[in-house]
């Protein structure tokens, strides 16, 4: 009999936390490692945040436990902010408060989902969203978007593999992992089509405010509103305040969807930490100058990281229009010696300059198909600089 059930041993270890978790330890070791692995904004959390959540530790009612869909302010802020930033009109009791947004990413599919249920997910996809869908007893149909396609998939790549089993899309825009973003005309397009055939939409939100270029980012069901009624909404503080620590997210849904889902996590977790929430609503709360702030400098480091990585023979790197990463293909690279190495797919790539040259990036495996690398220019423009000129002195080098 085996130690561990089936349905958790199925279940892949999150790729990007990995290579992470790797780049941090070599790094501890005293090894000069540059790591474009984690989605993590490098800057310190604004401190009218911080102020707030040091507040609140000392309000005794913060030790205590508190309603499982989230302090009544804190769903409030997210009601206002969601008016202010999307133009979508919701209730409090449509808001639940997770800890943070992979637990609304599995509470989302866990609520919807029965078994064989089908969920049709666009490639390059996150990490997690496969392993929620199986984990909530649902299968993922993948779909995959290359870069001449600007890694966004259409109507007909969704009705293609439509079937009778199909009950949701994941959708998330801007999107982790390539940075694209729908046009709002895709965004309708697609919004009609999962309409017409009674399909749910799972929206993931969270880099909402990282948008450049122009680009925006609007909410489905606002393009569409009569979708509203199945779709589920997934957001957050991680990636807009520099919050990832605090763990805090939160899903919008029809009514009965959130008090499922409230159900559930008052078996799972129950209550979010007051003291991040509170924090949380200070976020929500104020104003976006510093979300601004580190916007202004994801851009320039946007602009950086794209212009070096396609002056690499045999890389090409799509101008991302939101969140903060590229995906440049590799497959240029691929089948070529380096250092008496031969790379055949971009994780044995990924593997070797890590091990040559000390740079972390994420294989495109973790997230679809071969021959991609995910860099997250979340970090220094002198980082940047370091690690993809170290790459391109190890793909250019004479063997």
């Amino acid at each position: 009999m085996s130690r561990v059930s089936a349905r958790i041993a199925a279940i892949a270890e999150s790729a990007t936390l990995a290579v992470d978790a790797k780049a941090k330890a070599l790094k501890a070791a005293g090894r000069p490692v540059i790591g474009f692995g984690a989605g993590e904004p490098d800057f310190p959390t604004p401190s009218y945040i911080v102020d707030a959540a040091a507040a609140a530790t000392k309000v005794v009612a913060n030790h205590r436990y508190s309603p499982t869909p989230g302090l009544p302010e804190l769903r409030q802020a997210i009601v206002d902010k969601t008016k202010r930033d999307s133009n979508y009109e919701i209730t409090v009791d449509q808001v639940l408060v997770t800890n943070g947004g992979k637990q609304a990413v599995y509470q989302a599919f866990a609520t919807i989902l029965d078994p064989n249920d089908e969920v049709i997910l666009p490639s390059p996809y996150w990490t997690t969203y496969p392993e929620a869908i199986k984990l909530a007893g649902g299968k993922a149909v993948e779909i995959f978007a290359d870069e001449s396609q600007n890694y966004l998939v259409n109507v007909d790549q969704l009705e293609s593999v439509r079937t009778g089993k199909t009950k949701a899309l994941l959708f998330c825009s801007p999107s982790n992992p390539t940075g694209s973003v729908y046009s709002p005309e895709q965004v309708r397009e697609i919004g009609q089509w999962a309409l017409k055939n009674n399909i749910w939409i799972i929206a993931d939100e969270i880099y909402e405010h990282l948008l450049y270029d122009g680009a925006t980012a609007p909410s489905m069901p606002v393009i569409v509103p009569e979708l509203a009624d199945q779709t589920i909404i997934l957001n957050g503080v991680a990636k807009t305040y520099a919050m990832t620590g605090w763990r805090v997210g939160w899903m919008i849904g029809p009514k009965d969807v959130i008090k499922a889902a409230t159900n559930l996590q008052s078996h799972l977790s129950s209550n979010v930490a007051n003291v991040s929430q509170r924090a949380a609503v200070a976020a929500l709360s104020g104003n976006l100058d510093a979300v601004h702030e580190m916007g202004v400098a994801f851009d320039r480091r946007r602009k950086l990281i794209v212009g070096l990585l396609n002056n690499i023979p045999g890389i090409e790197c799509p101008t991302p229009q939101g969140a903060f990463y590229v995906y440049p293909s590799v497959k240029g690279v691929l089948g070529k010696t380096i250092r008496g190495k031969v790379a055949n797919t971009s994780a044995e790539l990924a593997t070797i300059i890590l091990d040559e040259v000390e740079v972390a990036a994420v294989p495109g495996e973790a997230f679809g198909p071969s021959g991609y690398l995910r860099f997250s220019y979340a970090t220094s423009d002198e980082d940047i600089v370091e690690g993809i000129g170290r790459i391109k002195t190890l793909l250019t080098e004479k063997n």
